[in-house]
């Protein structure tokens, strides 16, 4: 099972239709992402000091069903590896009730820092940083 993570709706978070902003929905993902790096072992300090860090290329967000004030979401997050500069990661949003709420598609890629391109070896760069794809994805 992939990492999940709850938020719970604030009344600040809503839109003039009463339901959650749709730039929220990222912010919700972001809260995942980090927290599912986190929890994967990466130690996100230790690949600044070695000037690299993630960096968000694309995110497109597929609204199902409004979220409103006081819900609650479980916001889960799974990170797929190719062959390339860059990985996806798969994150849902899910209502208590098991309702899909959103589902969020990400394009990340490790940046050099100094160099301002991307490593050739994504995961590899993760991994050195502690990161274990197996406690992100279950």
């Amino acid at each position: 099972m992939a990492f999940s993570t709850r938020i719970e709706v604030r009344g600040y978070e809503l839109d003039a239709l009463g339901h959650v902003n749709h730039a929220v929905y990222h912010l919700y993902a972001e809260v995942a992402r980090t927290k599912a790096f986190v929890a994967a072992g990466c130690d996100l300090d230790l690949l600044t000091q070695r000037r690299t860090a993630p960096v968000l290329l694309t995110t497109t967000v597929n609204f199902r069903r409004e979220l409103r004030a006081g819900d609650e979401v479980d916001v889960s997050c799974a990170a797929k590896f190719g062959d390339g500069k860059t990985f996806t990661l798969e994150q849902m949003l899910t209502k208590m009730d098991g309702t899909l709420s959103a589902e969020v598609y990400c394009v990340l890629g490790m940046m050099d820092l100094e160099a301002r391109r991307l490593h050739a070896d994504p995961r590899a760069v993760l991994e050195s940083g502690g990161f274990d794809l197996a406690k992100m994805n279950g």
